[in-house]
């Protein structure tokens, strides 16, 4: 009988951990939909709120770690196209659930010139469906979301590969911003 009740105990455990990933990927945001507002801080311990940023068009993407490969990738295609990002009239942030040091390290050792949110709880990473919360481990998921200047998903990319992302928003951004006018 023991061994049966450790049988039933992984497969319940297998299925809970099955259940927690689908459900925790199924993207309740749609394009049109209010941007769930947010407060974090970033590298430089500065309050970043979305609110603050009505009027203009905002890059938000979600990374799950700081100074990973993939990660660097991202950030810095994102740092590399800050000019033409600027010239656009929009801003960009990334949010992890990486502590501010880490973002500060990260944001110092290349150079990232926009804020890194920390958003340790997983709160806002939540709200956007952005997170993988597997009861003791945490990540943010690759997602990104463009928020036009009325606080509105106009864009929603799942999953993104790092390489080459940062240029596929840019173009998606100025086409949005063409039909917008």
């Amino acid at each position: 009988m023991p061994n049966q009740h450790k049988k039933l105990g992984l497969k319940a455990f297998i299925l809970l951990i099955l259940l927690s990933i689908f459900s925790c990927s199924m993207a309740d945001l749609e394009v049109g939909d209010m941007a769930p507002n947010f407060t974090l801080e970033d590298q430089t311990n500065s309050m970043q709120s979305l609110s603050d940023y009505k009027g203009k068009w905002v890059v938000l993407y979600f990374y799950p770690k700081d100074d990973t490969p993939g990660c660097t990738t991202q950030a810095c295609e994102f740092r590399d196209a800050t000019e033409r990002i600027i010239a656009s009239k929009a801003v960009v942030f990334g949010v992890s659930i990486d502590s501010i040091e880490s973002h500060k390290e990260f944001a110092e050792k290349y150079q990232i010139p926009f804020s890194l949110l920390s958003d340790e709880s997983g709160r806002v990473s939540k709200q956007y469906d952005s997170l993988n919360d597997l009861f003791v481990f945490k990540v943010s998921k690759r997602n990104t979301f463009i928020v036009d200047p009325q606080g509105k998903i106009a864009r929603i990319y799942l999953s993104v590969k790092p390489q080459g992302h940062a240029e596929m928003v840019l173009n998606e951004l100025g086409s949005l911003q063409q039909t917008y006018q």
